[in-house]
Formats: C-alpha cells, structure tokens, sequence
C-alpha cells in the first residue's frame, strides 16, 4: 500500500488516528492484563479456595465452569494483544474483545442474580471497555 492510498484511508476514517490508536493500545493493554490475573487465578487456585473467596448469598458456580471461564479469559487476554503486535490475523483481536463482551455480560448477570448490585459496576465497566476496544479495533474490509 502506498502512503497517497494510506493518507486516503485515514481521511475517510478506516483507520483510527493516532490518539485513538494509543488510548485503544492502552485499554488493550489493562484489559489483557486484568483477564490474564483473574483468568489465572482461576486456573491456579484449588476449587476449596475459589469457593471461600465467593460471598455470601451469590450463585454458586461449579469448578470445572470456572475453570473453563479462567481457561477463555486467557485466551482472550492473548488475543487482545498478540494478533495486532504481531500483525497476524488482526481481524482476531475484535473477536477476541466481543468474546470478552460475552463473559463480561455473564459476570454482571450472575452478580446481579446474587443480589449485589454495586460489585455488578466491576465486570459492566471492563465490558464497556471491551466493547470499545471490539468496536475501535473491528475493520469490515478485513471480512471481504
């Protein structure tokens, strides 16, 4: 691609200025490293303590679902940064967002199912955040 074509595309907006790129690196960034923390926390903690560390009154949740959610947000959390620095398959990193979107939505319903609706502010922010990055990140000529 030459720099006239490249000029071109940032005027019409395909490609996010460099504000813009900066402030999505960044929340890239907090979130791979909030998913990688929780989703190895669930990974590395015996099933007695992760059952403690839930309050009282929440839904409880089996082990091996837990497990399987610390497995998805690490994999979330790489793919929110390794397909774009690496520059391999790009397209993967709005995926991996909006599939963060899903596991946010869950952890807000399920809190709220538990009665507490101000820790329900948590996972519905980070979701908002992973919406955004879905939504700056997403390139519709990638798909075609």
């Amino acid at each position: 691609m030459n720099i006239e074509a490249l000029n071109e595309n940032v005027r019409e907006g395909s490609f996010p200025s460099r504000q813009m790129n900066y402030a999505l690196w960044t929340v890239q960034g907090l979130l791979a490293l909030i998913f990688l923390s929780a989703g190895g926390m669930k990974l590395l903690v015996s099933d007695d303590v992760l059952a403690s560390m839930v309050p009282p009154n929440s839904v409880a949740l089996p082990g091996w679902f837990l497990r399987f959610i610390g497995v998805t947000e690490i994999l979330g959390a790489i793919g929110l940064i390794l397909p774009r620095l690496l520059r391999i398959r790009p397209g993967l990193t709005p995926l991996a967002a909006a599939g963060l979107v899903i596991i946010m939505i869950g952890a807000t319903v399920v809190t709220l199912m538990g009665g507490q609706i101000g820790p329900a502010f948590i996972p519905f922010i980070v979701g908002l955040l992973a919406v955004f990055v879905a939504y700056g990140r997403y390139d519709g000529r990638s798909r075609r």
